[in-house]
């Protein structure tokens, strides 16, 4: 069959045709084309003529004539045969098409398939005028075109196809420009008509309604703001930036809803988080409303826990009862109460929640990804704290030595070969551990579970093999295990089975008093909120054993191992035992009452009749709440509007998953989603700096923030201390003079944010004149703010920040799209203290051992670093994770990396006096000391640190 494949002008003239005359085909194509617009029923070429009919088509060539009716089954087409061309009916031949060019032939296929869809341009013209229509009567009316207006007035399949079609069969050049301007719009040209209605509406609103908007809440609204207010789709995402007034818009939204006559007072409900939110919400609502003369009668702000228990009890005629427990906000002392009886029950459950807490808790599932948290000061070398007092040099060997001290097994780290086999190539060996009772070394191998160490460790395989090879020579007692034989195997078990095959004796004492004073294992009750944490969202996905099993199987299969199933031999007894405890209280969990009150709105058993739903604070929900929310919207000419900001979800512990939010359309449906990008609490240098931190993680939405206060400088800074208590005392006696509020005479708010809830010792007990000092969590700053703030405890660590705690790999399991990228919960919490303050923060970290999150913004230009003692803090070149610090070797003193032996950079250490010289180590009448290589020129010496032995 042929095709048309050559194209015409869409404008065509007289002039047009009788100026191509000459190009034979391409005169003859636009005479077509002429034709058209002029009658759209015949055209004729020497070789034949065609008649266009409603239901038939009409082709005559010399004396034979060929009509063909639009319900026929068989299709027409044009074949070239024996030198001519011929029409075919199916595969008929029944015309002999004489004299007709290759041009001809063409143009003929092209009015046929025109022909086939003329029924199809009919009825998109006629569509298109309706489609065109109706936005102008919502224009006029001022009302917002939303998403269910646009599917209602979509296109038929056919109409949608039209364009494709025809540009496929070479004829959408016989499309008059009405019938290609319809075929055009129902591809995807409405939604163009749709936006731009709805954006001359949003200019009308803003200008007709500007007192609305300037009075609505006790200042006006932004543009950001009024624009989110008049956006009144059925699905509505607002992302609010922190200090962006959220709670303004959601206020003015329901009352701009009344005012226009959009939805009654009685349809509209607010869902928060928490009773003091809902609260405030209905407070504002009553009082703003009133002030504006807006009818609040009826409109309702609740917490999704009463909202939960109402949908239940209307339902089913009766209203569960949440556990007292869970009332009196006692959920983890219920955990620890099941946990104590457990334990007295088992002596298996009692070691494994041990084991589990007081070593595996701080083991990363990742043999790279880890940060020391000891330092010591005596060789100015960094590693990991452990039980005994023994700084080691990986997680992996804290994991063995605290096993080693909490069986009451003596050991010595690192102690020097018996045999001296020092040479060219390697120092004197010194092997990982040593059981002087037994006579044993022991070798701790890094290695992953792929069987290679980390790719950073170049030359370790070459140095276990030496290793191995002068245990065989010289006959020495040797024990081996792997990093992937004790996290994921078990690793720990064969080896007190060796140890006790070869003498030693092992006394398991969790209650073993700890040698390091710093070391901080994980206490029970933090546990117990791990647990709990979990709890809440394998109960909000309505999980059992089974589908967790499932998961281990399949997607988790790489966190399968012996850490996660100690996890799991934990947790499944405390969950069952909750479980029986409901039942005999008659009570229900928040969990369970989410899900039973989504589970009735789904299944349509409630029928409630709220036509607008907002929601506060988004990014905290849960599974359970996205299915009540869908519930509620369930239906059409339903609205919800979506509060919150996926940069602030910190509450992950009850339940939240951010996947909710970053995955809104899946769970809701199409709709806009909006920015409220300026904040009216930070000033811009501390936008930029909290904008570009959080924005590392790309899994998050990528949102611009912009300060109202643009010129306004508001430094963060780092300052290196050893001493917290004393660098907050100086820091508030610093604020009580040099703030700007102060000197013109008003008083300064300090809060000091802390990551855990004991950091609220370091507050001094005096405090200046005219200083408001204040310390929080961060977890109960949200939503809060102050003229100053401190964060203290900027380290590594169990309880570090980030913290290892809150951040266990096995929550991954219990939530259905883990995040991957790493520490990211903790990363929008040192967000939020971020943004708490107005015109500065002041970050407190040790030098030694900074967080990885104090590393990540000294090398930003808008954070200023101030160093221990005067002495200068950089991050390392090399690995970019780590600080230097200044150390002491054998050949004098040097810089090396902070995150040593991970990263193995050094430098050379210049005197500071002369700048030019090296500190190498000398020996002077008094023993060791380190000195200016520049000397006797340049006399500059510091003390010499001994290794410690």
């Amino acid at each position: 069959m042929l095709m048309c494949a050559a194209r015409c002008p869409n404008t065509v003239t007289p002039e047009t045709v009788q100026s191509l005359r000459r190009s034979n085909f391409a005169a003859e194509r636009v005479l077509i084309r002429y034709k058209l617009e002029v009658d759209k029923r015949e055209w004729s070429c020497s070789a034949f003529r065609v008649e266009v009919g409603s239901d038939d088509l009409t082709i005559t060539a010399s004396t034979e004539t060929w009509s063909h009716s639009r319900g026929e089954q068989l299709p027409l087409g044009v074949r070239r045969r024996f030198w001519r061309y011929r029409l075919l009916h199916g595969v008929a031949e029944v015309l002999t098409l004489r004299g007709c060019t290759k041009a001809d032939a063409f143009e003929l296929a092209a009015w046929i398939h025109y022909w086939e869809i003329l029924p199809q341009i009919e009825e998109t013209l006629q569509w298109a005028t309706r489609a065109r229509e109706f936005p102008r009567k919502r224009l006029d009316a001022r009302r917002w075109i939303t998403l269910e207006d646009v599917d209602a007035i979509q296109p038929e399949r056919k109409s949608r196809e039209l364009l494709e079609r025809s540009r496929e069969s070479n004829c959408v050049h016989l499309f008059s420009p009405e019938e290609l301007s319809a075929a055009e719009l129902a591809v995807g040209g409405l939604s163009v008509i749709v936006n731009e209605s709805n954006e001359q509406i949003t200019s009308f609103e803003l200008q007709e309604r500007k007192s609305f908007f300037d009075s609505i809440e006790r200042t006006p609204l932004s543009e950001e703001q009024a624009r989110a207010v008049i956006c009144f789709d059925n699905r509505v995402q607002i992302l609010a930036a922190a200090g962006s007034g959220k709670t303004s818009t959601m206020v003015a939204k329901a009352a701009y809803a009344v005012a226009r006559g959009l939805v009654s007072p009685d349809r509209i409900l607010l869902l928060a988080f928490n009773k003091a939110a809902a609260a405030e919400l209905q407070e504002r609502i009553e009082a703003r409303f009133a002030a504006a003369g807006i009818p609040s009668e009826g409109v309702r702000a609740a917490t999704f826990h009463s909202f939960g228990l109402e949908v239940i009890g209307r339902a089913t005629e009766r209203k569960p009862r949440l556990a007292r427990w869970l009332e009196q906000d006692q959920e983890k002392d219920m955990v620890m109460k099941i946990v104590d009886e457990l334990r007295d029950q088992s002596p298996t459950f009692r070691y494994d929640w041990d084991l589990y807490r007081l070593l595996f808790a701080s083991a990363s599932t990742s043999l790279d990804n880890t940060q020391p948290d000891g330092y010591d000061s005596a060789t100015g070398t960094t590693g990991y704290r452990s039980a005994s007092g023994v700084l080691v040099r990986s997680e992996g060997e804290r994991l063995i030595a605290d096993f080693l001290f909490f069986n009451g097994v003596e050991f010595e780290y690192e102690r020097p070969y018996v045999h001296d086999v020092a040479d060219a190539t390697h120092s004197q060996y010194q092997p990982d551990f040593y059981y002087p009772g037994i006579d044993t070394w022991h070798e701790h191998w890094a290695i992953g579970r792929d069987g290679n160490p980390p790719k950073e460790f170049v030359g370790y395989r070459a140095g276990m093999l030496w290793k191995k090879e002068l245990h065989r020579r010289y006959g020495t007692s040797l024990i081996e295990t792997t990093w992937t034989d004790v996290v994921f195997k078990d690793g720990l078990q064969r080896l007190s089975d060796e140890l006790t095959r070869r003498g030693e004796t092992l006394d398991w004492n969790p209650d073993r008093p700890l040698k390091d004073s710093w070391y901080r294992t994980l206490k029970h009750e933090d546990l117990a909120r791990l647990v709990r944490t979990f709890m809440c969202h394998v109960k909000s996905n309505s999980w059992s054993s089974t589908d967790v099993e499932q998961r281990l199987a399949s997607e988790l299969s790489s966190a399968d191992g012996y850490r996660t199933r100690l996890f799991l031999s934990l947790y499944w007894p405390i969950h069952e035992e909750w479980e029986r405890r409901l039942a005999e209280d008659g009570s229900v969990d928040f969990e369970d009452m989410l899900v039973r009150a989504g589970e009735l709105l789904e299944s349509g058993a409630l029928e409630l009749s709220y036509d607008l739903i907002l929601v506060d604070e988004f990014q905290d929900s849960s599974q359970a709440r996205a299915r009540l929310v869908r519930g509620l919207v369930k239906g059409t000419g339903r609205h919800l509007v979506v509060v919150g900001d996926d940069w602030q979800s910190i509450n992950r512990f009850a339940g939240a998953d951010l996947s909710v939010m970053t995955r809104f359309e899946d769970w809701f449906g199409r709709g806009p989603q909006l920015a409220l990008s300026t904040t009216f609490r930070c000033a811009q240098p501390i936008c930029d700096v909290a904008r570009s931190f959080i924005t590392k993680n790309t899994q998050q939405f990528d949102k611009p923030m912009r300060s109202s206060r643009p010129d306004a400088q508001a430094p963060i800074t780092v300052i290196f201390s050893d001493d917290e208590r004393s660098s907050i005392s100086g820091l508030v006696a610093r604020l009580s003079h040099e703030a700007p509020n102060v000197t013109q005479g008003e008083s300064v708010s300090v809060d000091v944010l802390g990551r855990y809830g004991f950091q609220r010792d370091l507050i001094p007990r005096s405090v200046p004149d005219g200083v408001n000092l204040t310390f929080r969590t961060i977890h109960s700053s949200k939503g809060l703010e102050a003229d100053y703030v401190i964060i203290p405890g900027m380290t590594t660590g169990t309880y570090g920040f980030p913290s290892n705690v809150v951040d266990d790999p096995v929550l991954e399991l219990a939530m259905p799209r883990p995040e991957t990228f790493p520490h990211a919960e903790e990363r929008r919490l040192f967000y939020v203290a971020l943004t708490r303050s107005r015109h500065g923060v002041y970050l407190l970290a040790p030098a030694n051992l900074p967080s990885p999150f104090v590393v990540e913004l000294m090398t930003d230009p808008n954070v200023n670093v101030e160093g221990n003692d005067g002495q200068p803090v950089s991050v390392c070149p090399k690995c970019r994770q780590g600080t230097l610090a200044k150390r002491v070797g054998p050949y004098g003193a040097f810089w090396g990396c902070s995150r040593f032996p991970i990263c193995d950079y050094k430098k050379n250490a210049k005197c500071p006096d002369c700048g030019t010289g090296k500190l190498v180590t000398r020996k002077g009448r008094y023993g060791q000391f380190i000195g200016c290589s520049n000397y006797p020129e340049c006399r500059h010496t510091e003390e010499a640190r001994r290794p410690r032995t």
